[in-house]
């Protein structure tokens, strides 16, 4: 700058990346983030390994996306089934 003083200039969404990052680093947030392998990864590798989202089938952005819907309907619907079964 002119005044030769140093300017320093935040991103307009830094105050709330700066929350979330405490939330994170709290003890509750780090108890979240130990179960994440168990329910957000475990999704990811059962798609790519029991529905077939490792390679692709079709061409296309617009195909890829309706299998990748298509994938993520039929996870639903397995999870809604095994809920319900539970219920009796």
């Amino acid at each position: 700058s002119n005044n030769r003083q140093k300017v320093i200039t935040r991103h307009v969404w830094e105050d709330h990346k700066e929350k979330v990052r405490q939330n994170r680093l709290s003890v509750s947030g780090k108890n979240l983030y130990k179960k994440r392998k168990e329910k957000i990864e475990r999704s990811f590798a059962d798609s790519k390994q029991l529905h077939g989202l490792r390679y692709c089938r079709l061409r296309g952005k617009r195909n890829v996306s309706e299998q990748v819907l298509l994938t993520a309907a039929c996870q639903n619907m397995k999870k809604i089934a095994t809920y319900l079964a539970k219920q009796g």
